[in-house]
């Protein structure tokens, strides 16, 4: 059994979104309007794009042959029930974690489930990766707009170490919505301070990329399949 692992604090201030961040773009955006130059940023989501799993079923897919708690199970007592309130910041991920195993009479704790969790959901494209940091080297900001709950998004910001990669984090927990509802978009735009023209956007999920385009970014689906040089070119885009 792994050693369970200690929580993170969450400085949400430091992702690029949250209360005080909505009000002003990160430093390195600052640098650039002060520099003069139009500012335009790619946004990244996260799962299924950045952080892709070797297995179909992703993370949970040797959860009970590793930790002995059933991934069908962990579904129906705490995705299907709670991960709405906990994505959207209306509830602590923790707290609806400790219901749903007590409710399984599992023998694992929710720092073992978690711990177990984010290492398994951590495999980074690099090829990806590389990319966005020579577009970063060339002017354009990076920045990652997904779907996470307070926990997972600090370590991702953290422990992964995206926030020397990237420009800002803007995420469900902190914007209170989560995509592909207009509101997703617009908190991003207020927290960047950039315009909907700025901005190209690649996700996974054709819902997201239609709710980023019905909002007027540009926005192509993600398949790993081609480089994203070559998406921006596709769509005309280079935010100009």
């Amino acid at each position: 059994m792994r050693r369970a692992m200690q929580p993170a604090p969450v400085d949400r201030r430091a992702f690029g979104s949250g209360r005080r961040s909505r009000q002003q773009a990160c430093s390195r955006s600052r640098a650039v309007v002060r520099s003069g130059m139009r500012r335009r940023a790619i946004m990244v989501d996260v799962d299924g794009v950045l952080v892709t799993h070797p297995d179909a079923a992703g993370w949970s897919a040797g959860l009970e042959k590793d930790i002995g708690l059933s991934a069908a199970d962990l579904r129906r007592v705490f995705f299907e029930r709670h991960w709405a309130d906990v994505v959207h910041g209306r509830a602590a991920l923790r707290a609806r974690l400790a219901l749903a195993l007590a409710e399984l009479s599992s023998p694992v704790t929710c720092d073992q489930l978690i711990a177990y969790w984010f290492a398994n959901d951590a495999h980074l494209d690099s090829r990806l990766l590389d990319e966005l940091s020579g577009l970063r080297s060339e002017g354009m900001e990076v920045h990652l707009a997904t779907v996470q709950e307070h926990e997972r998004a600090s370590h991702l910001w953290e422990r992964l170490d995206l926030r020397s990669k990237f420009d800002g984090m803007h995420y469900a927990a902190a914007l209170g919505s989560s995509k592909p509802a207009k509101a997703f978009y617009r908190a991003v735009e207020a927290a960047t301070g950039l315009t909907p023209d700025a901005i190209f956007f690649i996700d996974d999920k054709i819902a997201n990329v239609t709710g980023a385009q019905a909002c007027g970014w540009t926005a192509a689906l993600w398949t790993g399949r081609e480089t994203l040089r070559n998406l921006m070119a596709q769509q005309h885009w280079d935010g100009l």
